[in-house]
């Protein structure tokens, strides 16, 4: 297997999924990533045993997919940094590591000196990243955020995906959905600046936000927006097709499933899909029997299109679809997506034996090298590996004896 980032440390002082996503790709990619949790009360998500009313942990266990997820491949020490004891550990964490990875704001990095200065006077060639809600400048530089509030809220996805007039906003997919996007994100923003070092030599300040990668995401729409110099027309969508496409957007099948179909070029496929569907008759149709006109009366298409993916179960269709050279795709719930035969076929659905030595699954990060699937790892248990990471600094058993006693390490 390839581990581009074998030979990197990473020292991660951050919670929650944003940041750590990052470090778990990081990890995935073979790197060492050092996460640093509060000596008496860890990362704030391993507190979570419910999530969007799921239950977070599995029975009986402790592997807890919303920890296990941002978090695999890591070693965890527990530090209690605001005690003067654990200054000297991090210290030699900070000094020993290529990156410096956090998301705590401007208040408690000043507070816990590991603000931008303070990690470059103890390594100078360190490369110091931030995630944040809204980024580093402007009246909002100092306040948290979510991806729920500053990714989908702020930075356009929410108005996006939410009809006109609704009653209620649609809210996101799943949880930490900005998160791991914006921690995808931030992997990539550190490998870049390492590669940058090793080119000039020069260390980086990486700074992500969500707010950021919100407005990334929306950019198509946003970008129109600019151009039209306000906010664009209300569109109301068509109840099937698009407006001049019948063969783009979701019907439903006869056992209440979706087909999203997505063939941009109508002329092109209009003949396949009605031979496909067993309705050769409507490629003749006065109404359709040309681009232009099927575009036309795109509406009175897609209305006979409804009808006929009706007619059939999603098993039917994909078997008929399969067939043709149209785009087109089931609609999946994560069940779904955790059997897509795809995702298994590239080892993107990745196996992990947790803490009780169970064989679990992962969705993997997207990215492979070498054409060779990621081999996970599983996320550690709270400070799990404070004792290992404090000895190969060079502490003595005495020494972080001294340090337990004191509430400075776990």
């Amino acid at each position: 297997m390839r581990n581009p980032m074998q030979g990197v440390r990473v020292l991660e002082v951050a919670q929650f999924t944003f940041v750590p996503a990052a470090g778990a790709v990081l990890a995935d990619w073979g790197a060492d990533v050092i996460k640093v949790e509060h000596a008496e009360r860890g990362d704030g998500q391993r507190g979570l045993v419910k999530v969007l009313g799921y239950d977070a942990v599995s029975e009986g266990s402790s592997f807890a997919p919303i920890m296990e997820g941002p978090n695999r491949g890591k070693r965890s020490v527990g530090l209690a940094l605001e005690r003067p004891g654990a200054r000297r550990v991090l210290d030699d964490l900070i000094r020993s590591s290529d990156v410096f990875l956090t998301n705590f704001l401007p208040e408690a990095r000043a507070k816990l000196r590991i603000d931008l200065e303070d990690v470059r006077a103890v390594n100078p060639d360190i490369i110091y990243v931030r995630g944040s809600g809204f980024g580093v400048r402007g009246a909002e530089a100092g306040k948290g955020g979510y991806d729920s509030t500053a990714y989908w809220a702020r930075g356009g996805s929410a108005a996006g995906v939410t009809p006109p007039a609704a009653d209620r906003m649609t809210r996101m997919p799943a949880g930490a959905y900005g998160d791991n996007v914006g921690g995808m994100t931030i992997a990539g923003g550190i490998a870049a600046a390492l590669y940058s070092r090793a080119m000039t030599g020069q260390p980086s300040v990486v700074d992500v936000s969500l707010l950021g990668v919100g407005a990334w995401a929306t950019q198509f729409t946003v970008n129109l927006a600019l151009m039209n110099g306000g906010p664009l027309p209300v569109r109301t969508p068509p109840r099937y097709g698009s407006a001049t496409n019948p063969l783009v957007g979701a019907y439903r099948t006869a056992d209440d499933r979706w087909i999203e179909l997505s063939m941009l070029q109508p002329g092109r496929y209009w003949g396949e899909f009605c031979k496909l569907a067993g309705r050769e008759d409507l490629a003749a149709d006065e109404r359709f029997d040309s681009t232009a006109k099927l575009m036309g009366n795109a509406a009175e298409a897609a209305g006979i299109v409804a009808g006929i993916i009706a007619g059939r179960t999603l098993a039917e269709w994909t078997e008929i679809l399969a067939r043709g050279e149209g785009q087109w795709a089931a609609v999946q719930n994560p069940w779904d997506v955790g059997q897509d035969p795809a995702l298994r076929a590239n080892g993107l659905i990745a196996q992990v034996v947790d803490a009780e030595g169970v064989d679990r699954e992962l969705v993997a990060n997207p990215v492979q090298f070498d054409e060779t699937p990621v081999e996970l790892t599983r996320a550690p248990q709270f400070a799990e590996h404070t004792d290992e990471v404090l000895l190969s600094l060079g502490l003595t058993e005495e020494q972080l004896l001294a340090l337990k006693i004191d509430g400075a390490v776990s």
